[in-house]
């Protein structure tokens, strides 16, 4: 997500955010059904706005059936249950622009990851194509399934080198990439590990891993 996609904020209409607060105020009671509400003037003083912001905030009210403006007599509380229709819509409004950019920043986040990984793999082929220009050896990759005997054991434990004249040169670990993994690193079920070796590496390393 970019700096400005960040700072992007959705805004709405001075008068919307008065006729949202009036509405929340018949809600919890602060004006109750048949009370007048304060004069056009005095609500455009109240919130700092022109006396037209203000018409327009009574208007959405009267149009919700929320309030009820008399030519002459004034504005009078006219129902506390289309008032809190009014809110409830607005909190659920809310709510959907909360997940809609929760989603969008988990995406982002995921862009981010994937790009991190293909750098950390890409890195991995580079140590790999490197080692490989200096020595003839051939890099292989194997998955560990849940028939390897030898899951949650370490790479010291497993002897690995030893045991199949291999070397392990990463692990991928879910979305994670660990490369030069030192001997303590465990080997779990899912797993792929990345080795180098001589052409016969790939068949020793899977019949030690799998010989039971």
């Amino acid at each position: 997500m970019s700096e400005h996609e960040k700072k992007t904020k959705i805004k709405q209409s001075r008068y919307q955010i008065i006729a949202a607060d009036l509405a929340s105020k018949i809600v919890d009671r602060e004006y109750e059904v048949g009370e007048k509400l304060y004069a056009r003037s005095s609500l455009a003083s109240k919130y700092g706005v022109s006396s037209e912001t203000a018409r327009r905030a009574i208007a959405v009210l009267q149009d919700l059936g929320i309030v009820q403006a008399t030519k002459g007599s004034g504005v009078f509380i006219k129902s506390y249950e289309e008032a809190a229709k009014f809110v409830h819509q607005l909190k659920d409004v809310q709510s959907v622009k909360e997940i809609q950019n929760d989603i969008m920043l988990s995406i982002s986040q995921q862009k981010e990851e994937m790009m991190k990984l293909e750098q950390m793999t890409q890195e991995l082929v580079t140590r790999t194509n490197r080692f490989h220009s200096l020595n003839p050896f051939i890099p292989f990759h194997v998955t560990i399934g849940s028939e390897c005997v030898y899951v949650g054991l370490t790479i010291q434990e497993l002897n690995f080198w030893q045991n199949t004249t291999a070397t392990i040169v990463g692990i991928r670990h879910n979305d994670d990439m660990i490369l030069s993994p030192g001997p303590y690193a465990t080997i779990q079920e899912g797993d792929t590990i990345y080795f180098i070796g001589n052409e016969e590496s790939l068949d020793v390393v899977k019949n030690f891993l799998y010989k039971g």
